[in-house]
């Protein structure tokens, strides 16, 4: 029988419903793995073990309050926490206690859930690397900027995590990381109580090990029916969509992704290729218009007050992101929302549409270098269009780190994916 660390949220879940096991002994598991590997992985901002055993005792003794009661998260520290500090991994912040728990957290804690402690971001979410390491070989990159809650999730830390996405901040980590994850549709989960820098396009994501715990959480955090993301019949209708910028895949990257679309075809699946919208090549190199103008405009207080307190990562970031006039700014916006319709209508059509796109979730294996947390570029775009995101473990990198296949959906389509990337699951491990 696999230690309780190991089990999904689901299945963690199950034995405490059962009765064959408890939530406190789940949470002591997670803690004695931290202990234990922590020192090389620095996945955790804060923790405080005594006040998370405590809780998960009091969970013990209430009525369950949903599938995944018991269960502990990690909270990515961006998001607000009451009872820990939220410092955005800047010395602007340090000792920072908020007064109120984010509403994503509140929800988590309403379904029975609970909060292990806070995963270590960039500064701010942005690209500044943090101190987290891959947990698969530490001289690699574990992505982010949700570096933390992948690399917990992923060495069985706890079974899942909250991240956020501007760019490709759930994605890319979890692809490096070896877990899945989900980038909902935009808007999918309440954002109150996380430090924004880009309104139109942040986006609270989930980590786990299994699709089917990323459906419970999102059923808790959205109120969509889990349901819709069970069992589903038939062949799905698949995309193969390379992009514009699938030249800088590497050549283990695109054999991954093309192998893996035979295989589905020879179970059954239509596979076809996937050309984006016109103008849809724009989204792969402008998405620094919205977010540069957005980022510089969220963080004004901190650029104009405490400059010299930020990274010299970002602050020539903000120094870009101040040049973009507002007509530069309203363009882009503008021609996104034509892509977003596009693709919509594209996607749906009653004779050419398909169920969702697979496409890449990084252009390869986490590079092995601690400067930089990687390229979104397989990302971004989709964070523009605000269509939900899954990325699925498969495949490996030439030095043996996991590679990852991204799945798309249509726009609040994010049940209908989960339930493709659970149909998907034992057809990868049977490739």
């Amino acid at each position: 029988m696999s230690p309780l660390n190991q089990l999904s949220a689901a299945q963690a879940a199950r034995r405490i419903e059962s009765g064959e096991a408890t939530s406190e002994a789940l949470v002591q598991a997670c803690l004695e793995r931290i202990a234990e590997r922590e020192s090389g992985v620095k996945a955790w901002a804060f923790l405080d073990r005594e006040r998370a055993l405590q809780e998960a005792r009091a969970l013990d003794r209430m009525p369950r309050r949903s599938r995944l009661h018991g269960v502990p998260f990690g909270i990515k520290d961006i998001i607000d926490t009451a009872e820990l500090p939220t410092e955005y991994n800047s010395p602007i912040y340090r000792g920072h206690r908020p007064r109120a728990d984010a509403a994503c957290v509140t929800l988590l804690r309403q379904a029975g859930c609970l909060i292990l402690g806070k995963t270590v971001t960039t500064e701010f979410a942005n690209n500044h690397p943090s101190q987290t390491r891959n947990p698969h070989d530490g001289a690699h990159t574990p992505g982010g900027s949700s570096s933390g809650s992948a690399a917990a999730v992923a060495d069985f830390m706890v079974p899942a995590a909250l991240g956020t996405q501007t760019g490709g901040s759930v994605i890319r980590p979890a692809a490096y990381c070896g877990t899945f994850a989900v980038k909902p549709s935009f808007g999918s989960i309440n954002r109150s109580g996380t430090k924004l820098v880009a309104e139109s396009l942040d986006t609270i994501g989930i980590f786990s090990r299994d699709p089917e715990d990323l459906a419970l959480a999102l059923e808790v955090l959205s109120g969509k029916e889990a349901a819709e993301a069970g069992p589903i019949g038939g062949k799905p209708r698949i995309g193969l969509c390379r992009t514009p910028r699938w030249p800088l895949a590497d050549a283990a990257t695109q054999a991954n992704l093309e192998e893996l679309a035979r295989a589905l075809e020879r179970s059954g699946a239509q596979v076809r290729d996937f050309e984006l919208p016109s103008g849809s090549d724009q989204l792969f190199d402008r998405h620094k218009v919205i977010m540069g103008y957005e980022t510089a405009r969220s963080l004004a207080w901190e650029y104009a007050s405490h400059r010299e307190e930020i990274s010299r990562t970002l602050l020539p970031r903000l120094e870009e992101g101040w040049k973009v006039t507002r007509e530069q700014y309203d363009a882009m916006r503008d021609h996104t929302r034509r892509c977003r319709r596009a693709l919509y209508d594209q996607m749906r059509d009653a004779t050419r549409g398909v169920d969702f796109l697979l496409t890449p979730s990084a252009p390869s294996e986490a590079p092995a270098s601690l400067d930089s947390t990687g390229d979104p570029v397989f990302n971004r775009a989709w964070t523009l269009l605000g269509v939900p995101c899954v990325t699925v473990p498969h495949g490996k990198g030439p030095h043996g780190l996991p590679l990852g296949v991204q799945l798309v959906g249509a726009f609040d389509a994010d049940m209908a994916l989960l339930g493709w990337a659970q149909w998907l699951q034992p057809r990868i491990q049977n490739t």
